[in-house]
């Protein structure tokens, strides 16, 4: 049985509690890694800088260039080449705007916290960003998706060298999944 069809037999309920379950274990992970990795658990302190301008700029408007792109290349080229099977439509179709909007602050907080704050952190820029793109494991059978994830790994993984704070990318991600949730729910 692939994904897809484990996914759609879930009620709405467990696949909601699946998907919380998933980015809590990304959370723990970090949490565990960091104490390992770490001189100090107060290193996460020296990861965030509230810099609005770099928020805004690298955060937000990168996230509107990068959403662009992805509805330009979901618009010229066959759906079969960007298809994630679906998957990506039933997490997002038939849900709220309130769930999409805590679901996807969840994901870009708990995995911008593993993958760049603890992974790119102490083992580099590109271990993390490819490692994102994999963990992304149903995209590797597509790879328009896989080269889409992966580009997109190794900007935001740039964009948080470049401005050396956790809290832009976590914005960047954050609005991606978030506006690109949206365009799945309202495409119904």
């Amino acid at each position: 049985m692939n994904q897809y069809e484990l996914i759609k037999k879930m009620s709405t309920k467990e696949r909601r509690m699946q998907l919380f379950f998933s980015q809590g274990l990304f959370l723990l992970l970090a949490m565990i890694l960091s104490f390992f990795l770490f001189d100090s658990f107060f290193n996460w302190l020296y990861l965030f800088n509230w810099n609005m301008k770099k928020i805004f700029i690298f955060g937000f408007l990168s996230a509107l260039v990068v959403i662009f792109i992805e509805l330009v290349i979901i618009y010229i080229t066959p759906k079969k080449w960007w298809d994630d099977g679906g998957i990506n439509e039933l997490i997002f179709k038939n849900e709220s705007v309130s769930f999409i909007f805590i679901f996807t602050l969840t994901v870009a907080i708990c995995e911008e916290f593993l993958f760049r704050g603890v992974v790119q952190t102490t083992f580099g820029y590109v271990f993390a960003s490819v490692l994102f793109a994999v963990v992304h494991i149903r995209y590797l059978k597509k790879p328009l998706l896989f080269f889409a994830v992966l580009f997109l790994s190794f900007y935001i993984g740039w964009v948080y060298e470049h401005t050396a704070n956790l809290i832009v990318p976590i914005v960047m991600h954050f609005f991606i999944d978030f506006l690109l949730g949206l365009v799945i729910r309202l495409k119904k």
